[in-house]
């Protein structure tokens, strides 16, 4: 896919969109689940990673853990494991015992890099000589300021910023809103390019803006907007 003709301003998510943790937190899951003889659905890895997405976007489900079990402690953590594990399919009960050793196992293994695929700077330079504005846009708690220098993006970029720093959270329309005020541009003309439907996608929508949905791995199959494979499908030639 390339983009629209009309679209001239870009924004783009980071995190699974132009970085990704590797190995993802859910694949040292479903290896371990693996190692356990833990029977899962075909469709449980979809299944759990359209959970994840949806939870953390501000949803009853967190809200609740951090009601009863407070923010971001170890019971929440447990319970958030529990919560990826009924999602996969897996009963109540057998979340019980095995929750715990899962969680242990978790912590000492889930030791992941930041990895960038070959084609994300190519891209993004093509991008860049085509003439897009193009912004940066992460519901990270912190400014990313100095790591996006740090992984070679700092020239792409016209700006890039936070919700922490703004105190705005995706998919809320006012955090595009401020991008689009950065950018000097229109919601008709930007594209917003990100990995988490419920955030990126959504958000981007009730903006107005043009919605595009990185998902190599099919996890929003039937989704009603732009998909690509890998970030290089948004120009030709990469």
């Amino acid at each position: 896919m390339t983009l629209p003709i009309h679209i001239t301003t870009l924004l783009f998510d980071l995190d699974g969109t132009l970085i990704h943790q590797h190995p993802s937190s859910l694949d040292v899951l479903f290896t371990i689940l693996d190692e356990h003889l833990v029977p899962v659905m075909a469709t449980a890895l979809r299944d759990t990673q359209q959970f994840m997405f949806r939870y953390w976007t501000n949803s009853e489900e967190m809200e609740q853990d951090k009601k009863m079990y407070g923010e971001l402690t170890d019971e929440f953590w447990l319970h958030y494991l529990k919560r990826k594990l009924w999602a996969a399919g897996l009963t109540e009960l057998q979340t019980t015992d095995l929750a715990p050793v899962i969680q242990k196992e978790l912590i000492e293994r889930y030791k992941p890099e930041v990895y960038i695929s070959d084609d994300v700077r190519p891209t993004l330079k093509s991008l860049r000589r085509l003439g897009y504005k193009m912004g940066l846009v992460s519901n990270r708690p912190n400014p990313i300021e100095a790591e996006v220098k740090d992984l070679g993006f700092k020239s792409y970029f016209d700006f890039c910023f936070t919700s922490g720093e703004v105190k705005m959270a995706k998919p809320d329309p006012k955090i595009f809103e401020h991008a689009l005020y950065l950018a000097d541009s229109s919601p008709e003309i930007t594209a917003y390019i990100g990995d988490n439907y419920y955030t990126d996608i959504v958000g981007a929508q009730n903006a107005g803006l043009y919605p595009v949905l990185i998902d190599p791995r099919n996890i929003f199959p039937d989704v009603e907007c732009h998909r690509i494979n890998k970030i290089s499908d948004l120009v030709s030639g990469i």
